[in-house]
């Protein structure tokens, strides 16, 4: 591919026409949702829209509209046999004769809409096996092993986006004279280790003991054990805790802690953990719930809330020999012998 290959371009080479149509749709989304990014206030996109998601969430007005821009053009896709959102209870059935079915958030980070800082849309793409049929929750409940392809459109200085389909991390910018995505990088990779990562400190009280371990030695830098300084970044929107990762390596953290009992994890299996977790793996690195493999998990539902700690290989392989160390899954229980 040469540097002006555009994303039509590549998908035609690379997927199927199933998923190039269904990557395109998105494509198309992402645009408007960037187009009323850019124009801020004056669109009028600023502030709450005054409900609740199904997380409890209070939604921001973006959150709405990127989620209907999505929803819609999707469930228009004849090969999208259905939808599932991050803003929304239930699935949404399109078309029984579709192949694939998509999952997305459509706005991760829009907390920080009104602040002016980076935002963006996670996706992820998987096969629909009862054609024929309507399409029902049951249907996405598939691990993130599953995936036909994932990734994420980030609004930031730029708009670009980073896909996989299995073989691979590929890295488009959109240039604005062209409304076209165009290629810039088809073989984006982790480092496998980093002096970066990223968590939110101000839960450190309700961190279990491998990851308040963790941190302390990142922390004590060329003193330590660990035997050089590390930083730590923290955007507040996993989408560009990521993309910092894909550019220049480092470790992201939401990991379990005891902050609100009986709530597994921050990030949502289906519509964060699953799709980042593959974008990272086909970039070399690796991601767990701390112990687990996140793409070996079986949602038991659309909504489901998991750990997640993604990165650098060593980083996340150390931190998982912490919680083993612990003899501790990463929801706290003890392991078994």
């Amino acid at each position: 591919m040469t540097a002006q290959t555009t994303l039509a371009q590549y998908l035609e080479s690379y997927t199927t026409p199933q998923l190039a149509s269904t990557m395109t749709t998105l494509a198309t989304a992402s645009v408007a949702i960037s187009h009323l990014l850019d124009k801020g206030a004056l669109a009028g996109i600023h502030g709450e829209a005054g409900g609740q998601n199904v997380q409890g969430e209070a939604q921001k007005k973006l959150d709405v509209i990127s989620n209907d821009l999505l929803l819609n053009a999707l469930i228009h896709n004849p090969n999208c046999a259905g939808v599932a959102s991050e803003e929304l209870d239930e699935i949404s059935p399109a078309n029984d004769d579709g192949t694939l079915l998509v999952t997305f958030d459509p706005l991760d980070g829009s907390s920080n809409i009104d602040i002016n800082m980076t935002v963006g849309t996670i996706f992820s793409i998987l096969p629909y096996h009862n054609q024929g049929q309507r399409a029902c929750e049951s249907d996405f409940l598939q691990k993130g092993e599953n995936q036909l392809g994932a990734g994420y459109f980030i609004y930031g200085t730029s708009t670009m986006l980073a896909v996989t389909f299995g073989d691979g991390v590929a890295m488009f910018s959109f240039d604005p004279m062209s409304q076209t995505y165009i290629l810039i990088n088809d073989d984006v990779r982790i480092s496998h280790d980093t002096a970066e990562y990223a968590i939110n400190a101000s839960n450190r009280r309700y961190w279990l003991e491998p990851i308040a371990t963790y941190i302390e030695e990142l922390t004590q830098g060329d003193t330590g054990v660990r035997a050089k300084d590390y930083n730590m970044r923290w955007v507040a929107a996993m989408i560009a805790d990521v993309h910092r990762i894909l550019i220049r390596g480092g470790v992201f953290m939401y990991p379990f802690d005891t902050k609100i009992a009986g709530k597994a994890g921050k990030l949502r299996l289906m519509y964060e953990a699953n799709p980042m977790s593959f974008v990272i793996e086909q970039a070399g690195g690796a991601s767990t719930d701390g112990v687990q493999r996140i793409m070996d998990i079986t949602p038991t539902h659309i909504h489901q809330r998991i750990p997640v700690v993604l990165g650098a290989k060593e980083e996340v392989e150390y931190v998982k020999a912490l919680y083993e160390k612990a003899g501790i899954l990463a929801n706290g229980d003890k392991a078994s012998e």
